[in-house]
């Protein structure tokens, strides 16, 4: 079998942990069974780094890179706090970023070379957790700035068409403190504003007030919700009396785009009842 799926390269990968190529490699070899080529990656040292894989890394670091007009932030994961905190695997998670940063790519698959799967395997069978490289943007513009925040746990990338580097931080920093949900109201998804206008009709309505009087009380908090949540409209958190939009306009800046990454942001962790962990190993113990 010369050929698999994406897809099924995709669950090998899921389900291991391991590299594209060795997964995909693994698939050929054992036309196409998954069952199979998980059994011929266990035979490889590869396969002892993977069956850590299936434990959830929603701790980690995050690292940024600035060259001239390039930046580029990278989130790493592990299991535990403790173990983003091991040099070992700090120095892993750099790799990550220079390869990142060289190749200016937002695709972690094309940063994942061989030699990076590699090195992930041995660090997992050296420091016993799941490590995953979760995400990766690198972009470039006239003006890019950033912020780490939090021990590496909040990053913030900035690019402006002009105005200042200064400018650029302030504004990442201010993104790393209030956590924007878009840039301009306009870009608010509409599903997100019809979720809170159907939350503000409901409390509206529970008022008694006359219908016309409840569509002024739905948009004015429409509007309120959009500001709150647009970056060019919120108060500037080093200035309260000015909005990010002012702010720019008095520091003669443009911002095109940020983006920020905060460490296990989407990741659902499982929260396991310690107590009731405990007893249950003596039970089986005890039987």
């Amino acid at each position: 079998m010369s050929k698999v799926s994406a897809a099924l390269v995709k669950d090998l990968r899921e389900r291991t942990g391991l590299g594209m190529m060795e997964c995909k490699k693994a698939l050929i070899a054992s036309s196409g069974d998954i069952d199979a080529a998980i059994e011929e990656l266990r035979k490889s040292s590869g396969m002892k780094a993977a069956k850590k894989a299936s434990r959830t890394a929603a701790e980690g670091i995050i690292l940024m890179e600035i060259t001239a007009d390039q930046g580029t932030l990278v989130e790493v994961n592990t299991e535990t706090d403790f173990a983003a905190k091991d040099e070992s695997f700090r120095e892993f998670a750099h790799s990550i970023l220079r390869n990142a940063h060289e190749l200016k790519t937002s695709d972690i698959s094309v940063v994942l070379d061989s030699n990076i799967n590699s090195s992930r395997e041995q660090l997992v069978q050296k420091i016993g957790e799941n490590i995953t490289p979760r995400r990766v943007v690198s972009v470039t513009a006239p003006v890019i700035d950033g912020y780490i925040h939090g021990n590496d746990k909040i990053g913030v990338l900035v690019c402006l068409s002009r105005g200042s580097r200064e400018v650029a931080r302030d504004i990442a920093m201010h993104v790393a403190a209030v956590n924007p949900t878009v840039l301009s109201s306009e870009q608010m998804p509409t599903d997100l504003i019809e979720a809170e206008k159907n939350i503000f009709t409901a409390q509206a309505r529970e008022s008694g007030k006359p219908e016309e009087i409840i569509e002024k009380m739905i948009s004015g908090r429409i509007n309120k919700f959009l500001k709150e949540n647009s970056l060019l409209d919120q108060a500037f958190v080093k200035d309260p009396d000015v909005t990010i939009r002012k702010f720019l306009e008095n520091n003669d800046s443009e911002i095109t785009s940020y983006h920020r990454f905060e460490v296990g942001e989407g990741i659902e962790v499982d929260r396991t009842d310690f107590a009731s962990e405990v007893a249950a190993q003596i039970q089986s113990i005890d039987k």
